[in-house]
């Protein structure tokens, strides 16, 4: 199994026991960064999975890909072995 499967594998479990988590986002295109935010977790797709947050006050939906936890532009903090050790 690939560590992009793994992620993805990981996230889909989160989706279905917890999907309120915190995330630290930083991504330029589209631009978009979080610092320890509750988003939940509203879809999980083959490439992608969707995220909704309320940093400015008002629901947004965000799409995001499972290789920006690879590449750690994405942190998902309720899972340790998700963290990054950079």
């Amino acid at each position: 199994m690939t560590q992009l499967e793994m992620i993805k594998k990981k996230v889909a479990y989160l989706y279905t026991t917890s999907p309120k988590i915190h995330i630290n986002v930083r991504l330029t295109h589209p631009r978009l960064e979080l610092k320890n935010d509750l988003v939940e977790i509203k879809g999980v797709y083959k490439n992608i999975f969707c995220i909704e947050e309320t940093s400015t006050g008002s629901p947004r939906t965000h799409s995001l890909q499972y290789v920006d936890i690879l590449t750690h532009n994405i942190e998902i903090i309720e899972d340790p072995t998700m963290v990054s050790s950079s």
